[in-house]
């Protein structure tokens, strides 16, 4: 398959699962060029990339080497949100190539921008308490604002719109067309990249504070209700935890009350004597350990919107270049120059961070990205091995249902509703122990499960997958 034509039916996506037409598989064999098609690889990648955000949530607590990187440096979850991200820009190409009329387009897109930042809200605002507990409802005035997915939300929205309005109309014969059709959105990016830079390196830290109950930490006299704790900053251009400018911009805008409650830095050897994992303060801990930081705050959403129109440069190759050896080779090349770009970026100061999102970990997750599309690319679709990875393609175009019943833990919350007398004894439970109990291990019981809990939404997502072709026959 070359070419990729895009169906005009919406729905509300996570990655713009609906973005390609639906064609019934037919062989193993190589794919043969085809006028009108699926890009099968883009569901895997999808697929792929939920799968493996199952795995990191639900595992990273046994296996902390797989789990969030506590401040600085990468590991395998790091890689879960740029894939998302990457993976919707990709999808805007092809959609975008279907909707001449900008102002349709962009309703559209404002619509399910809306969507998709309430259900973000909803999902993971506190309304939904999760699998520990079984307990719904939020607080107003401790609501978090902003989630997963809230910044997908807003780098669809800012790589969409530059799409629909911000593209030269002239047609693509050479490599130096393709570059003025689309050089406005990159002039954009690298605006957007150095207003990241500016305010991270620029903006002034002074002092702040925040509040903490007193029955939860030892770190000054404890007190009755809530006390007022001073992180001291006074510094410019810090990517440290307590005094960096991505904070900083969170809690003047968002509020203090209104930022994840239980960040990641709680992991490093500062704050916890089970670093990399969570665990009890160290002696002498300094007081920021138990402040607030939301990893998807305002400034490195900025960021990671990049990452968004790193995808759309992505999915430009498959829009006017028809061969699977020119889409593989532009991939590779460009995904080499931001792997090498990140490496640079390092090498000059700013470090690989998650939470800060960063410029090198942006090129860094982006270049990895890539690598990956171009690798299932070329297993998928160009040599048409695509039985191997049905249930992951279902997975990733039934993307937006899994992640909500699987990372929002509302399918393990619900099965936690049923237990036998005691609240302990429930489904979920009882299974992780017999796993446990079958490997001798605690962990790897605690992986098995997580790799059952892969394969039911994978079979989940076919069952949705042949309701949908069910009903349109």
């Amino acid at each position: 398959m070359d070419s990729v034509e895009v169906a005009t039916e919406e729905r509300t996506p996570l990655l713009n699962s609906d973005v390609e037409e639906i064609l019934p598989i037919q062989s193993d064999g190589p794919a043969k060029p085809d006028p009108i098609g699926r890009l099968v690889s883009l569901d895997v990648f999808r697929g792929l990339t939920v799968a493996l955000m199952i795995l990191v949530d639900d595992a990273g607590g046994a296996f902390p080497v797989i789990n969030h990187s506590p401040w600085f440096g990468v590991t395998l979850a790091d890689f879960v949100m740029p894939f998302f991200l990457f993976g919707v820009g990709l999808s805007i190409a092809l959609v975008c190539k279907k909707n001449p009329n900008k102002v349709v387009s962009t309703n559209k897109v404002i619509v399910r921008t809306v969507k998709l930042f309430l259900l973000g809200l909803i999902l993971q605002g506190g309304y939904f308490h999760g699998r520990d507990s079984l307990t719904y409802g939020v607080d107003i005035d401790r609501i978090r604002w902003l989630g997963v997915l809230q910044r997908i939300s807003i780098g669809y929205f800012l790589a969409a719109i530059s799409e629909i309005w911000l593209v030269s109309n002239i047609s693509v014969d050479s490599p130096m067309s393709f570059v003025k059709k689309y050089c406005i959105e990159w002039v954009v990016a690298i605006l957007l990249s150095s207003l990241y830079v500016g305010l991270v390196y620029g903006l002034y830290v002074p002092n702040w504070e925040f509040e903490l109950p007193s029955t939860n930490s030892t770190l000054s006299i404890p007190s009755y209700g809530v006390r007022a704790e001073t992180v001291q900053c006074g510094v410019r251009g810090s990517l440290e935890p307590p005094c960096n400018a991505v904070g900083l911009i969170d809690r003047l805008l968002l509020g203090e009350r209104h930022l994840y409650q239980r960040p990641v830095y709680r992991r490093t050897k500062d704050c916890s004597i089970n670093s990399p994992d969570y665990g009890p303060l160290p002696p002498n801990s300094p007081v920021w350990c138990l402040a607030p930081f939301d990893p998807e705050g305002i400034l490195s959403s900025l960021m990671a919107s990049i990452t968004c129109f790193a995808g759309l440069h992505f999915g430009h190759f498959i829009v006017h270049y028809k061969s699977h050896a020119q889409r593989l080779l532009l991939w590779s090349m460009n995904s080499l120059v931001f792997l090498l770009c990140g490496f640079i970026v390092q090498f000059l100061g700013m470090p690989f961070s998650k939470p800060l999102y960063t410029l090198s970990y942006m090129f860094l997750t982006t270049g990895a990205s890539g690598f990956l599309l171009a690798l299932i690319y070329y297993i998928v679709d160009s040599k048409g091995f695509r039985k191997p990875f049905i249930l992951l393609q279902w997975m990733g175009m039934n993307a937006l249902i899994v992640y909500a019943f699987a990372a929002c833990e509302l399918f393990p919350a619900a099965m936690q509703g049923f237990y036998w007398r005691s609240p302990s004894n429930n489904l979920v439970n009882a299974t992780e122990s017999l796993l446990q109990t079958v490997f001798h291990s605690k962990k790897w019981g605690k992986l098995a499960f997580v790799l059952l809990e892969i394969l039911f939404w994978c079979l989940f997502a076919g069952y949705l997958h042949m309701k949908q072709i069910y009903f349109k026959l």
